[in-house]
């Protein structure tokens, strides 16, 4: 057996030896962290909240203030078309009107803001509407433009057309999301380009996962 071989066997069976001597707690601290660890690097299955687009056709609809829209061009087109991907490609509907044929409908007729829920859907052709009311989406706070604190806040809502509230919701949840992690994080460090594709990445992962089983890591910050 070579030296070297045998130095590195001796300092296993010290290793050993020094852990068996060890108090139980600092035992038990060294395996909690190493359990932690492993929990920190995997990930958990997480059941759709609502599971009642499976089978039916939808589509989604995203509404926020003329205020965000005009701070934010194109932020409503990319919502809606992420998430309505992100569902048609996992929530198992039996069709969906395509998220550009939804914006270009709303979009030649002003006064949809106004028709009911039901009658929107009935327009649209759906089984199910799931609509994002928008209320905020900001990338830093009022009157400080020099650090990066973004922030978006909605609510998720499912109207149920073929039902009989097509005009209530028949679910509804609130989503907040927030980007950066870190405080203080300046705007020379990180360009807004980054900070609102993050943000809205974020925004709309929460509200599309909703309806359909997915995997989340055990770590995620958001």
């Amino acid at each position: 057996m070579s030296r070297v071989r045998t130095h590195a066997i001796a300092l296993a069976a010290i290793g050993l030896l020094a852990l068996s001597l060890a108090p139980g707690c600092v035992v038990g601290a060294l395996v909690g962290g190493m359990a932690e660890s492993a929990h920190q690097a995997g990930s958990t299955m997480i059941p759709a909240a609502y599971a009642g687009v499976e089978g039916k056709s939808y589509a989604v609809v995203v509404s926020a203030d003329r205020s965000i829209q005009a701070e934010h061009p194109g932020l409503v087109e990319h919502l809606t078309q992420r998430v309505d991907r992100l569902i048609s490609e996992n929530a198992g509907a039996s069709g969906h009107v395509p998220a550009q044929t939804v914006l270009s409908k709303l979009y030649n007729n002003v006064g949809w803001i106004a028709l009911g829920r039901g009658e929107l859907g009935e327009r649209l052709g759906v089984e199910r509407l799931i609509v994002l009311e928008l209320n905020e989406y900001r990338l830093h706070e009022p009157g400080n433009r020099y650090t990066w604190e973004g922030v978006a806040t909605g609510i998720v809502q499912v109207y149920e057309i073929d039902s009989g509230l097509p005009d209530e919701p028949l679910y509804e949840q609130a989503i907040r999301v927030a980007f950066p992690d870190q405080m203080g994080i300046l705007r020379e460090q990180l360009g807004q380009s980054v900070v609102t594709s993050a943000l809205s990445q974020r925004l709309s992962n929460r509200m599309a996962w909703l309806f359909f089983d997915h995997e989340e890591p055990n770590a995620i910050e958001y």
